[in-house]
């Protein structure tokens, strides 16, 4: 069973690592990486296994003016896939976002990304826009929310 808890700066070389393994494009950066774990109105969860490996995170962004937040990413290492870990990662964000008094979620997911559109969909998550050529090689992304 991961732990699961906000990031630290102590975590930045392992999130920096994992954004690199989990994705091949749209990588956030590791000034931006750090930039959300300081941010007052973003979280960053990671999952742990084994006391300190990481091999998940979350990022969640809110606006103090807005009931809805955005789950910007979910990432799980390559290595660690079908364990549950996307799944315990946005239950985390989602009472996250609830506690900071959010209504809604909402997120964007790869077009092809078939297991993320899964898990959304088995949880609750209504497609509700499309944006073409989304991501950096032109991959559209499919627009989800869901009331929380």
């Amino acid at each position: 069973m991961p732990e699961l808890r906000p990031a630290t700066l102590g975590d930045l070389d392992a999130l920096v690592a994992l954004e690199h393994a989990a994705f091949a494009t749209d990588r956030a950066e590791r000034r931006a990486i750090r930039h959300a774990i300081r941010s007052a109105t973003m979280d960053v969860l990671v999952a742990l296994i084994d006391g300190d490996m990481l091999v998940g995170a979350a990022v969640l962004e809110r606006r103090k003016v807005s009931r809805i937040a955005r789950l910007a990413s979910i990432a799980v290492a390559p290595n660690r896939g079908g364990l549950g870990l996307g799944g315990k990662l946005l239950d985390a964000a989602e009472e996250t976002a609830r506690g900071h008094g959010c209504e809604r979620l909402r997120l964007e997911v790869r077009a092809d990304n078939g297991a993320g559109i899964r898990l959304y969909e088995r949880r609750g998550y209504t497609r509700f826009a499309v944006r073409p050529d989304y991501y950096e090689d032109g991959m559209e992304a499919w627009r989800y929310e869901r009331r929380l």
